[in-house]
């Protein structure tokens, strides 16, 4: 079973897409802020991570990079999310490591389409 990680600090955003994608037959661990989510990103294994980009503590953007720089945790495909849908904050985001990127509010089918495309072979 494939096994994102899902970094949103908003609750009923992370609820919302945490079950859909787990009735998609995901499993999914979550994570409510930055620096908790780069301590996931290690201990969790997931296949994939979800990254909000306004989080409290340490935000999306600090978060990635983090993830990025460790070698443990460094190929692990991200894809921001973010209700900032400038190309400014799409550049952003693929500069801080983010291998996609998507809008709030979210589109699932485009989204999952995405999450697909990132673990050919294992969706």
């Amino acid at each position: 079973m494939i096994k994102i990680l899902l970094v949103e600090d908003n609750e009923l955003n992370r609820d919302m897409l945490a079950r859909r994608l787990q009735r998609k037959g995901y499993e999914v661990v979550t994570a409510v802020d930055g620096e908790q989510g780069v301590r996931l990103a290690e201990s969790a294994a997931p296949d994939l991570i979800l990254m909000d980009m306004s989080l409290p503590v340490i935000d999306g953007w600090t978060a990635t990079q983090q993830i990025k720089a460790n070698p443990k945790t460094h190929a692990l495909p991200i894809i921001a999310l973010t209700a900032h849908a400038m190309t400014s904050d799409r550049d952003r985001a693929m500069q801080c490591g983010c291998d996609d990127f998507d809008t709030k509010p979210i589109d699932f089918v485009r989204l999952v389409e995405k999450i697909q495309k990132l673990l050919p072979g294992k969706s």
